[in-house]
Order: structure tokens, then sequence, then C-alpha cells
């Protein structure tokens, strides 16, 4: 069969890395100072940007965005225009993004990690069980700032590179992905493979054990670090529910070892780090300005509103382009400054709808939340993102980049967003209660009790079960730990101290 040169007219699909497909992303994942200081970046690098008041005349000509409705052009939209191949790149860094992660009374994988782990449990929180303000903190360098750092220098080309920045969005803050890959590659318009071998060149940056969708996958991936990932040491990750059982005999017999490599690979397993991202918490406390107000409006509703104090609004200078238009005939002057104001016109657009979706986001919290608005931490329902994001009809991981980084002010105090979502557990009413309400429970509990009548574990299942809440004592321990409370006996030793002194 001869052979020669031909011409076919295929067609495919490929993603476009565009700026304003990076921006769109990024800019809901910031919090609000972390936009001001991108404002005055952008402020300094375009001369047509101006701060001002923004009228329906500053948003520029009508193009193929500006047709779609305000309310209905969503942030999913504005991050599936892959469109402004020639907009100037305007970068922004952003924190780390959280996950909720739902883990129920069964809890298995970060969640658990604690309770399974025999790590040391979590100090309590403040007054009511409501985290207080000096709580808050920021580190130096977030995990997904370190993660990205790495991804060029990994990454075999830009698509996974690409992809591989979007999955470190992704995680929450222990390092975990939350996310199904069948999810994130329809997102991307990618194919299911290229997502996997994205998550391997993150699962294969520092700290080891990112980017795991399960505690035993982020052990696995330490072991392999190590080079300790035989097949004993595989029986024993695949198996931790034994290990936290104690269960030492089924555990030697199915990796096949005797006593001292048992104790050998049980002391390799503990080394390891179940929760990696949270290596990158910050050791200083800093003050947290509130991106939302929510205020009572006296009429049995709330208003919920944007903190503009540290939101400067953008304006086109219309002037300032004509005078610069007409008076540099050059074409290259004349392209720059076109490019410059596309640059504005979509930087407004994309800041508008960011906070549109922001306040749509926050409304549905609120909505979902009234109880806790209205009586506290008792109220707090159980809420997940994929909860929020089919009632306002965006994508969950959509949700979960409005959520991130940003924090509401009420009459209560100032809470991230993500403190809203929570696991629950079954109550007699049907309508479940928050892990947190729970803990606030048990807190009151206890701090009701005498040195004479000190509550046990079970003793407190049985009040709780008498308030309508059906849990597992394992379960009451596991938040009596988490909120810092000692066992009835420690309880009991500090109170003859007490009384003693």
């Amino acid at each position: 069969m001869a052979l020669g040169p031909r011409l076919d007219l295929r067609q495919s699909q490929s993603l476009v890395m565009t700026p304003q497909l990076q921006q769109a992303i990024k800019l809901l994942a910031a919090s609000n100072l972390e936009i001001e200081t991108f404002i005055s970046e952008a402020l300094e690098a375009n001369p047509l940007l101006e701060a001002g008041a923004v009228s329906s005349e500053d948003r520029g000509p009508s193009n193929e965005a500006d047709d779609i409705p305000r309310e209905e052009f969503t942030a999913d939209q504005l991050i599936g225009q892959a469109q402004g191949e020639s907009e100037a790149p305007l970068d922004l860094d952003t924190g780390a993004l959280d996950r909720d992660r739902d883990t129920g009374d069964g809890a298995s994988g970060p969640a658990a990690a604690d309770a399974e782990w025999g790590a040391a449990p979590s100090s309590g929180a403040g007054s009511d069980m409501l985290p207080d303000i000096e709580q808050t903190q920021a580190a130096e360098t977030t995990l997904s700032e370190h993660l990205n750092e790495q991804v060029g220098a990994v990454a075999k080309d830009d698509r996974d590179a690409f992809a591989a920045r979007h999955l470190i969005g992704l995680l929450d803050e222990a390092g975990y992905l939350p996310f199904d890959l069948r999810d994130v590659a329809y997102d991307l318009g990618m194919e299911l493979r290229d997502v996997e071998r994205a998550l391997k060149v993150v699962q294969s940056l520092d700290p080891s054990g990112v980017g795991a969708r399960s505690l035993s996958e982020c052990l696995a991936i330490q072991a392999r670090e190590a080079d300790r990932y035989d097949p004993c040491m595989a029986q024993l990750i695949d198996h931790l529910e034994w290990v936290a059982r104690g269960e030492v005999a089924r555990l030697k017999r199915v990796c096949g070892v005797d006593e001292e490599d048992f104790a050998d690979m049980l002391a390799e397993l503990r080394s390891y780090d179940p929760k990696p991202g949270l290596a990158f918490g910050s050791s200083v406390a800093n003050a947290v300005v509130p991106d939302i107000l929510l205020a009572n409006n006296g009429k049995g509703g709330w208003d919920i509103t944007i903190n503009e104090e540290t939101l400067p609004r953008l304006v086109v200078n219309r002037s300032y382009y004509v005078e610069l238009s007409d008076g540099s005939p050059d074409p290259e002057a004349q392209s720059w400054l076109k490019e410059k104001l596309a640059d504005a016109h979509w930087l407004i657009r994309a800041l508008d709808q960011r906070q549109k979706t922001i306040l749509k986001t926050a409304a549905e919290i609120v909505k979902k939340q009234d109880g806790f608005f209205r009586k506290g931490v008792s109220e707090l329902r159980p809420l997940t993102l994929r909860e929020v994001a089919e009632e306002i009809d965006m994508h969950e991981s959509t949700v979960s980049r409005v959520t991130s980084n940003k924090f509401l002010h009420c009459d209560r105090g100032c809470f991230e967003l993500k403190y809203f979502f929570t696991s629950g557990v079954s109550s007699s009413d049907g309508e479940g209660a928050s892990s947190e309400a729970i803990k606030a429970r048990i807190k009151a509990l206890i701090e009701g009790e005498t040195a004479k009548k000190i509550l046990s574990d079970q003793k407190l299942v049985d009040l709780l079960k008498e308030e309508g809440f059906d849990l597992a004592r394992r379960t009451v321990a596991k938040y009596r730990e988490a909120i810092g409370i000692g066992s009835s006996a420690q309880r009991r030793r500090q109170k003859k101290l007490e009384g003693l002194g």
C-alpha cells in the first residue's frame, strides 16, 4: 500500500488555560483582605482602573457574557469560560481550601484519625463551644502555596500542572481530597486517567501523604516514601480498624509476622502523620476581619451584606482612556490600551459576580442555620456542602471555594463559614443534631457534675438518650476528648485534688 500525504478534518476538545480561567477560580477562594491586596496591585498595573463607586455606565461594552442575567451568571460559568487568550495575566495567591468531611459515628479517615491513631485530643473551644476570635490563625505559608511551589518541577507538562494545581485547590486543611475524581474530571473537561495522573503528581509532593482520599491511602503514601511498603505493611494498613480495636493476634496472623516484627511495624506506622496538611498551621494568632456582616432586620429576618470597608470598588476611568486613545495613533499603543480596557472590564464583572455568589451562599447557610443565629449552638444543625450547592444550583466545589477563608460576623461573634458545616447524629425528632451541638451539651452536663457524682461515658449516653440523642458510648468518648475533657477517672482525681486544696 502506497504512503502519501493527506489532509484530515478532526474535531476534538481541549482544555484552554487562560488568565480568566485561573482568576475566576482564585477570586472565589480569596478572602476580602486578599482581594484588597489584589485590587491594590491591579490599580498599580492598570492605568485605566481607579477606586470609586460602580455605576451601570462603567461596566463597558456589551459582549456574550453581558447578555447573561446577573443572577444567572454563576461562578461555575465564569470558570467554564475558557476565553481571553490575549488578556494580560493578573496573578493572585490564595490560601488553602478547607473541606467539610462528614464522618458520622463510625468515622474513618481524617476526622477519625485522632480517636483511632492515639493522637492527643484537641483543646476545648471557648464558652458554649464557640470559637474565640483569638483562636483564628493564619500560616505564613499555606499548604496550597507550599504545594504549588513544587508542582512546576514535578509535572510533565502544562496540562498536568494545571490539573494538579486544581486538585491542590480542592484539598482540605488536613491535606485530603474529599471529591470524587470523576466529578473533578467532568469539571475540567478532562479524561479520568489524566486527572488520576495529576493526583499522582500531587501525592508525590511534600509533605508526604497529601492528596490522599482516605486515612489508609495517606499512610500508604508515607510508607512508600519511607520505602517500608512491603506486603506485610500493606496488610497492616488495609486493616486499620483492627489496629484501632487492638486485635494484635489477628493482625499478626494476617500480616504473617512474629511479635518483634509486628512491634516494629506498628511503631513505624504510628510515626506517620495522619493529617499532613495541619503541619502548616500558624503559631501566631491574627485578628480576623469579617467578609460578611449579618444583622437582624427587626422584622423576623436577616440583613446580609458584604463588608465593603476592606473591599474598594473599581471603575474604569473613561476620560483617561479617551485621552490616551486620541493621543496615541501608534497601533501597538492602541492594542495595549484595548487590552488594558478588556482587563479592567472583566475584573470589575468578576468581582461583582464574586460578591453575588458569596451573598447567595451565605444567605442559604443563614437559612439552614437560622436556629443557631437566634438561640445558639444547641440549635446548630448538620449541614454539608452538597446540600447548599443543590439549593443554590451550583457545584459543590464552587461552594467550597466560596466558603474558604471567609468569615461571617453576627451578634454571637465572628465565625468562619466552614464552622456551619458539621456532621450530625440522629435524634428522636427526625431532624438530627449537629456534632457541635452535642459537644456543647456534653460539656454542659460535665460542668454540672459534683465530686461525689462523676458522670461516666455510659451515664452521659443515657442522659443524652433521654434528651432524644441516640449515640454510642465510643462516640460520646470521642466528642468528650475532642473538647479537651478527660475521662471520669481523671475528673474524679482532679476534683479530689481541688477538694484537698
